[in-house]
């Protein structure tokens, strides 16, 4: 038997005329949330669900939309008021049948505490971003939201605006928010977010269409069955995007709030099969092919073997390595070098980092930078010298460094890592990954390991997903360790002997 929640949120969708297959089965378990079912087999094209926009909890349909637009919020920002804004209406609120149905927040990174986030994230690639991220949005949350909790003019219940309110908001449009389209934004999609993810097992896609009022035959508002894998795909937000203002001032839900001369406007979004689905099986949401780090941090778990992970090594280490070797003058030259030939690192929040791929290979501007911090100073004048006198780098030849005359002036498609994989670029790699390696603390991958296997993923969820995340990221380390040892025996020299972990 359905939950009370489940009921009362069925009895919502019909209200609001979204409509589901009747082989769609929501199960709703205390600890692990609700998943949905298929009771009998499916096939691909099928459509299980359609969904009026204006059921969708928006900027533009909420009746936060004249606030919202009046203080210039928008995104995911403005989504985040809204929701506030609907859940201080209580059962006044148009979605308050959804709302009911939803976690007071997801338990994201991002609500963690500092402490916990020092004790489970402690060196994974999730550590520094969410501490910033936490600052952050305790800002903006004091520079956008107390001013609007003590503004008279529009009479807001403080109670459901405190700081720790906004960051429940936030969670929820983090891991629940769709992008719905150019006129609406981000906006929450009841039954379109009760889905769970599987990496790479998307089942099913959202389309647009104009609504013809007419009932679809095998859908219903009710619901008796059981399930396998349906994944929604397309409209899931990765990251804040600037959105149009609400213009919208209404408090109810109504076909009214959306003008029909929008372009990139159709009434329903429709949920269609997009492989066989089997009886008896959960149908998963799908959140694209991303890392555990990105999965954490968005959605607040991970995912067993994730052929997706990366490890990152942060310039900053690469810049402390460099001053045991060379004097921070030095390092400067040397890194302001490979800036002049046009290399860079990735960039993300004002940080420059350097990705190991699952496999563990390093990135090549990484081994570029090495190779020229490990240069002679003969070499490094020359090839300073000959950069400085150049007018075009396009047009200019390198100096001879030893059996790589050519290396620094070609392309970087050009590039053969093995003519970087040097045995002092081997060795700085070495160290970069005893050095990555060393911001986990104390224990070892083993401990993880064993931490992880006696770990209850339920009970102790932040706990559990920390491990995955840790683990994850500490075998490609390993891994890196492995290829450049091989790359060291193909120059027909030993590595330093160290004992690899298994």
């Amino acid at each position: 038997m359905a939950s009370r929640r489940l009921r009362a949120f069925k009895r919502w969708m019909s209200s609001n005329n979204i409509q589901y297959s009747n082989a769609l089965h929501f199960t709703d378990d205390e600890l692990a949330g609700i998943s949905v079912f298929s009771t009998r087999d499916l096939s691909e094209g099928d459509l299980i669900a359609t969904i009026p926009k204006i059921s969708c909890l928006t900027i533009k349909n909420s009746g936060a939309s004249e606030m919202i637009e009046a203080v210039g919020l928008e995104g995911s920002f403005g989504l985040s008021v809204a929701i506030m804004y609907e859940r201080s209406l209580g059962s006044d609120s148009p979605w308050s049948g959804y709302l009911q149905l939803l976690p007071f927040q997801e338990e994201l990174p991002l609500v963690w505490s500092l402490d916990e986030l020092d004790r489970f994230l402690c060196g994974t690639e999730l550590h520094k971003t969410l501490k910033e991220d936490k600052a952050l949005v305790h800002e903006d949350w004091k520079d956008y939201i107390l001013p609007l909790i003590h503004s008279e003019e529009f009479a807001l219940n403080p109670k459901f605006f405190r700081v720790e309110d906004y960051f429940a908001a936030k969670s929820l449009v983090a891991s629940r928010s769709f992008q719905i389209d150019d006129y609406h934004g981000e906006g929450m999609v009841p039954l379109a977010d009760l889905f769970n993810h599987k990496t790479g097992a998307e089942d099913v896609h959202f389309t647009s269409v104009e609504s013809d009022d007419s009932d679809d035959e095998g859908l219903s508002d009710d619901d008796n069955s059981n399930g396998d894998e349906l994944t929604t795909q397309t409209f899931l937000t990765e990251e804040d995007e600037s959105m149009t203002n609400g213009i919208d001032h209404s408090s109810s839900v109504g076909p009214e709030s959306q003008p029909q001369d929008v372009t990139d406007n159709p009434l329903v979004l429709e949920m269609v099969l997009v492989k066989d689905v089997k009886a008896d099986a959960e149908v998963f949401n799908t959140y694209g092919s991303v890392g555990n780090a990105a999965l954490l941090h968005r959605y607040g778990f991970t995912e067993l073997d994730n052929p997706y992970d990366i490890v990152n090594i942060d310039m900053e280490l690469v810049v402390k390595w460099s001053l045991t070797l060379v004097t921070s003058r030095q390092s400067r030259a040397r890194i302001s070098l490979w800036r002049k030939l046009s290399y860079s690192g990735c960039i993300s929040q004002n940080s420059e980092y350097f990705e190991i791929s699952p496999d563990g290979e390093p990135q090549l501007e990484l081994l570029i930078l090495l190779y020229l911090i490990l240069l002679p100073e003969e070499a490094y004048t020359k090839l300073d010298l000959k950069l400085a006198t150049s007018r075009e780098l396009a047009n200019s030849s390198a100096p001879d460094l030893s059996h790589k005359n050519q290396l620094m002036c070609s392309d970087l498609s050009e590039l053969s890592t093995q003519m970087l994989l040097t045995k002092d670029v081997c060795k700085a790699l070495l160290s970069l990954a005893d050095m990555r390696e060393s911001l986990y603390g104390a224990g070892s991958l083993e401990t993880d390991v064993e931490n992880l296997r006696r770990c209850e993923c339920i009970k102790e969820r932040k706990l559990y997903h920390s491990l995955v995340l840790r683990i994850s990221e500490r075998r490609i380390i390993q891994k890196l360790r492995c290829y450049t040892q091989k790359g060291m025996k193909s120059l027909g020299k030993s590595p330093p002997s160290k004992k690899l972990k298994s």
